[in-house]
């Protein structure tokens, strides 16, 4: 991998990983429309940990007072019942799904499901998923000539079996064009969360996985040397500086606004993608040069 390749890549990490349109997905198309290798999942492991970096100083303050309380918890019963302690044992818990699935099916993730025709699918299909779930919130918070606004649930409202549904749901983006933050959002959105509450319990939920799923790719990268640690790390470095103004212009961005632009974009993708794989323009496997 050159310099430059790593450049433009960190900038794709940075930029999609907490938008709903799948950073995997881009990393892959990226490399597939240049001409370049597929980075492959090691190489998007790794750079997320430069993103979720960025989530971690972004939401310092929160990500410390839930370590604190939790870890208080643990020996003091009062604390137990608290909001803080009560995310922390929900982080946990909604992690439980992508861990096993993630190591279950390792060998899928890096080989058949990076085909650029279940990207497409999984972007179409995705994007849909995600529209509709932006219309009931957009119906709830608006009413009706007829009917009052709906008040939506707020992250107090997060019990243990909403919180195992968002992690079925964030595990669902191990298949490039899902989305980590598409899926959650989507998933809490259908079961009447807030936007900006679905948006940071999913930003949250991520960083045991990513971490653990980097920190993971990092230990098998070491040892087998499969990996251009220079430019790997350069565009780790770029992913967490993009990925840090990127959080900040989203939060705001979802708290006044639809989300109907990445929807009407994954599909407008996912169409052009099938439709160059199928005039031969675009191979769907990487390493295979287009027809």
């Amino acid at each position: 991998m050159s310099w430059f390749e790593s450049l433009i890549l960190g900038l794709v990490q940075g930029l999609t990983e907490f938008l709903p349109v799948s950073s995997s997905a881009h990393l892959r198309l990226t490399a597939a429309f240049s001409g370049w290798e597929d980075p492959g999942a090691a190489f998007t492991a790794i750079t997320q940990i430069g993103t979720e970096a960025a989530v971690l100083i972004y939401f310092r303050k929160d990500i410390g007072r839930i370590i604190s309380t939790w870890t208080r918890s643990l020996t003091n019963k009062a604390l137990r019942s608290d909001p803080d302690a009560r995310m922390g044992w929900l982080v946990i818990v909604g992690s439980i799904p992508i861990g096993v699935l993630g190591v279950t099916l390792k060998d899928q993730i890096e080989g058949p499901f990076r085909d650029l025709r279940i990207t497409a699918t999984m972007l179409i299909g995705m994007g849909i998923v995600l529209g509709i779930a932006d219309r009931l919130a957009a119906r709830d918070e608006s009413g009706g000539k007829h009917r009052a606004p709906k008040q939506r649930k707020a992250l107090e409202d997060l019990g243990v079996r909403d919180g195992l549904i968002y992690g079925v749901c964030q595990a669902m983006a191990l298949i490039p064009g899902v989305s980590r933050s598409g899926a959650t959002i989507s998933g809490g959105l259908f079961m009447g969360y807030k936007r900006e509450a679905a948006a940071r319990y999913s930003f949250l939920l991520a960083i045991p996985a990513v971490l653990a799923s980097g920190l993971f790719e990092l230990k098998d990268a070491t040892e087998g040397g499969h990996v251009s640690w220079g430019p790997t790390v350069f565009a780790t470095v770029i992913a967490f500086g993009v990925g840090y103004a990127v959080i900040a212009w989203f939060m705001k961005f979802i708290s006044t606004k639809s989300f109907m632009p990445f929807v009407w974009y994954r599909i407008a993708l996912g169409i052009v993608i099938i439709a160059l794989v199928s005039m031969g323009e675009l191979s769907p496997h990487a390493g295979e040069p287009a027809h």
